[in-house]
């Protein structure tokens, strides 16, 4: 008899079907000649019950099953006698896979985000975390339906690489070298001529000037990989390790790019809302009460389009006493983006025109001289959701960028090759798929919505 999973059991159209089903118990109630389990496989948010009667062969196992054990059952599907389910099984086989010590953390009881955190190898047992994971899941899958669905190519770019695209300097060093005695120049500098590279390598921050080789070859691309900022920060929306999604596309401006991520984050909330029903649900209901409603108005309503410069004036009219100052020429901060998605505007803003001294020296220069082509996207709730740009296709402003910047000229020299041999204007953007979880699902901590998560001081698991 082939298994099949809860969700197929539950979505049966009729009674009368004999399955075998397997899982995890989540509760075992007896009565004198019976048990009732509730039995969970991860594949959606309901429980499957179970009735072993006394006379079902291997109920002599029931009393070992507790909650957290592991169960395989074959019976038959009938219509459910009890209330918030349409079928049960009647079990004419049981056995016992796996028991649960008694200590089994996850027990029918309300657990702190902090204590499951500390046991990140069960949390996806708990409805909550089991819903974040599947949602986490299709989303995933929403991404490359929608780049592929416009023709874009998915391109893997390298985790491994010489460069630091944001010029920032938060880095993960990669190196074979003894620690303990590296090897050292006349000037007791270390030799990374004698590393594993010949040179210093570093985990990557991003993958779009890879990205950009093959939008400048193929057209429209996207990366989806891992990405790490060796940043010592503390917050709820920030992680050493995470995972973005990176478009490039050629002969697209910034209009362009910004008509590309307000489809995008469009597109995968409506996905996540179609295909995860119980899911959003749940989190509607226990995380954050007025999710759907933001979720629905962000679908519903076209995101406002401002400059930076017009954000600065909002910001600096308003009222409010904000704890980092408003000035032209600072980075926006979280409780800024906020204020404007919001209180202000009461929806996605997307800001442009950022002045050229606070963003990176692959942005396209603007007319007026002290701005740049970029764009953010802000969404309620979280902020900034999404960073992109014009890149700067002239090859003599791109070099002269790079030199102020005070980075290697050398090491951008295949960079810089793509605007001698027929560049092209071309635009792009970065989304972080964590605060997009955090996004759809109301979830407040961004280590929450990735499995295991690397943050200052914690690389467990």
């Amino acid at each position: 008899m082939k298994r099949i999973k809860v969700r197929e059991a539950l979505e049966l159209e009729q009674a009368g079907e004999d399955v075998l089903v397997k899982g995890w118990v989540r509760t075992r109630r007896d009565s004198k000649t019976f048990s009732f389990l509730e039995v969970n496989d991860g594949s959606c948010l309901k429980n499957l019950q179970i009735i072993v009667d006394q006379g079902t062969p291997g109920y002599d196992q029931i009393h070992h099953t507790s909650t957290g054990a592991s169960v395989w059952i074959k019976g038959r599907v009938v219509e459910s006698q009890g209330k918030g389910q349409k079928w049960e099984v009647h079990a004419s086989e049981f056995g016992l896979i796996g028991r649960a010590d008694e200590s089994f953390p996850l027990q029918k009881k309300g657990h702190s985000m902090e204590y499951l955190r500390e046991i990140a190898h069960l949390r996806p047992r708990s409805n909550l975390f089991g819903a974040v994971f599947r949602v986490r899941s299709r989303l995933a899958y929403a991404v490359h339906n929608f780049f592929q669905e416009q023709g874009f190519c998915y391109i893997h770019t390298p985790i491994i690489t010489a460069s630091d695209c944001e010029g920032a300097g938060e880095l993960f060093r990669v190196t074979t070298l003894d620690l303990e005695n590296p090897p050292r120049r006349e000037d007791r500098r270390i030799d990374e001529t004698r590393d594993f590279f010949h040179r210093a390598a570093y985990l990557t921050v991003s993958g779009q000037l890879e990205a950009e080789v093959f939008a400048c070859s193929l057209g429209d691309v996207y990366t989806f990989g891992p990405t790490f900022r060796a940043e010592n920060s503390n917050t709820s929306r920030h992680a050493a390790e995470f995972w973005m999604i990176e478009p490039e596309m050629a002969f697209c401006d910034i209009h362009g790019d910004m008509d590309l991520a307000e489809q995008f984050v469009k597109f995968l909330i409506r996905d996540t809302l179609t295909h995860n029903p119980q899911d959003m649900d749940l989190f509607a209901r226990f995380v954050d009460k007025g999710l759907m409603e933001r979720l629905n108005f962000v679908l519903d309503k076209p995101f406002q389009r401002i400059t930076y410069s017009d954000a600065i004036g909002i910001l600096k009219e308003s009222d409010r006493s904000f704890d980092y100052p408003v000035e032209f020429g600072a980075n926006l901060q979280s409780e800024h983006e906020r204020f404007l998605t919001e209180e202000y505007f009461k929806c996605p803003v997307t800001v442009r025109d950022y002045p050229e001294s606070i963003k990176p020296f692959y942005m396209r220069r603007n007319d007026d001289g002290r701005t740049v082509a970029a764009m953010d996207v802000l969404v309620p709730g979280i902020g900034e959701i999404i960073g992109g740009s014009q890149r700067e296709e002239r090859p003599d402003v791109l070099m002269n960028n790079i030199r102020n910047a005070g980075l290697p000229e050398e090491e951008y020299w295949w960079y810089a090759d793509l605007r001698k041999y027929g560049t092209v204007p071309h635009s792009g953007f970065g989304l972080g798929f964590e605060r997009m979880l955090m996004f759809v699902t109301g979830m407040g901590n961004i280590r929450d919505v990735i499995p295991f998560a690397r943050t200052p001081g914690h690389a467990g698991f």
